[in-house]
């Protein structure tokens, strides 16, 4: 029967049905075709504590932020700022790319929606300036993957939840990967360039700048009350998204772009991308209690620890497999699958949870860069209006650096833990 239901699981995953719904449709088999009563009985009450945690209600409030940031006019401040100050070298508007994406991940917090959103923006505007609309695409989409990884962070937040991880550790650990990966992709760009020759941008003059500047300070404010708040001990990650709403609002009217005619508009769109998460949180959370009940962790464990007892080998093997696990399923629900899986290991081989969760969290966001299931490649390629497999092959020296990067990181502890160690002094 198991093997029956695992052959279900991956038919309807390459048949394109969502994920929430492959897991839903997966684990009710599993009990039907098992005539597991005593699981059928235990199942809504397993589901119900997948959402029963108050560290989730920074989810939809992170959302709502960065709706209100979007509708009021902050996002395309951001850019402009960032277009001023090194718009005029060659290849600038590709640095501005990444520089602006990474501003937004400070704010928003999802790569799926960063994606969307700087592609509708910078691709067209790369693409004026002489630019090719594949590596235009291809670095809006590498770019926006930091935005899982600078706070506010969702899977940070999911990860901490089902770990008892501190998410204020998390967000501040993510800090510096975050920016070396900001700066992989920049020296992307830079080794490019050189054979390529990227366009550049006229030279803002100082009143310009000055001007940009005083504009885009407002914005500023928001990701530096998250970090200095969480930082300062003011306020949780969860009350910082709560803050962050009302920072977002008010810039928004003295912007004067946001109307309250938009509000329906945004607390709509908020309501749907939180639904959508928290269902898949629900038949996740389900699937992961099937998959406890079939003792798979001890097994898993087994396995690892009779491959090798060294903990660099062990870290090596995980992020072979999270690599391969991010080209099939969805971040939010690998995360929820496999954490619960792998937690008894780091015991075993003495690895930081904090140090864990930012590995296990940029292999997944990596995964939305990879085929045949990178929902990234998907939105940007749907957006940008460009060819799925030309957007693959001009991901890819994007793709490598990224990889690269999470190998530094996860032999390199300290660059991870340096903040959250500052943090606890």
């Amino acid at each position: 029967m198991t093997i029956a239901v695992i052959a279900l699981f991956f038919i309807f995953l390459f048949l394109g049905i969502p994920i929430s719904l492959v897991l839903a449709i997966t684990s009710l088999s599993y009990l039907f075709l098992g005539d597991l009563t005593t699981l059928m009985s235990s199942a809504p009450q397993k589901m119900f504590s997948g959402l029963d945690n108050f560290g989730l209600l920074a989810v939809p409030l992170f959302m709502l932020a960065g709706e209100l940031m979007n509708g009021g006019g902050i996002t395309k401040r951001l850019v402009a700022f960032a277009k001023v100050l090194i718009g005029h070298y060659r290849g600038g508007l590709a640095y501005v790319t990444v520089i602006a994406n990474m501003f937004l991940a400070s704010i928003l917090g999802s790569a799926n929606a960063q994606a969307a959103m700087m592609s509708k923006v910078m691709v067209p505007e790369m693409e004026k300036e002489g630019y090719t609309r594949e590596f235009s695409s291809a670095i809006t989409l590498a770019s926006s993957i930091v935005a899982p990884i600078i706070p506010p962070s969702m899977l940070f937040i999911i990860y901490g939840t089902l770990t008892g991880a501190s998410i204020a550790d998390l967000f501040m650990a993510g800090i510096i990967p975050g920016i070396l990966l900001g700066i992989g992709f920049i020296i992307v760009i830079g080794i490019m360039n050189h054979k390529q020759q990227f366009p550049k941008s006229e030279k803002a003059n100082w009143k310009t700048i000055v001007k940009t500047f005083l504009q885009v300070i407002p914005a500023m404010l928001i990701p530096f009350t998250i970090i200095f708040g969480i930082l300062g001990g003011v306020f949780t990650p969860t009350e910082s998204a709560s803050i962050a709403c009302v920072i977002a609002f008010i810039i928004g009217f003295v912007y004067r772009e946001l109307k309250l005619k938009s509000l329906p508009t945004i607390l709509v769109n908020t309501v749907v991308n939180t639904a959508t998460i928290s269902f898949l949180i629900v038949t996740a959370n389900l699937f992961g209690f099937i998959i406890a009940y079939e003792k798979i962790p001890q097994l898993v464990a087994e396995s690892m620890l009779s491959l090798s007892d060294n903990p660099l080998v062990f870290l090596l093997l995980v992020n072979l497999f999270l690599l391969l696990v991010g080209t099939v399923l969805d971040g939010i629900a690998a995360l929820i699958i496999l954490v619960p899986v792998m937690m008894p290991l780091l015991v075993t081989y003495q690895i930081d949870p904090v140090h864990f969760g930012i590995i296990i969290c940029i292999n997944l966001t990596i995964g939305l860069l990879t085929p045949p299931v990178g929902t990234g490649l998907f939105i940007v390629s749907s957006i940008a209006k460009v060819k799925f497999e030309r957007l693959v092959i001009a991901i890819m020296p994007f793709l490598g650096m990224a990889i690269l990067i999470l190998l530094i990181l996860t032999y390199w502890e300290d660059a991870v833990m340096w903040i959250p160690s500052l943090y606890k002094d």
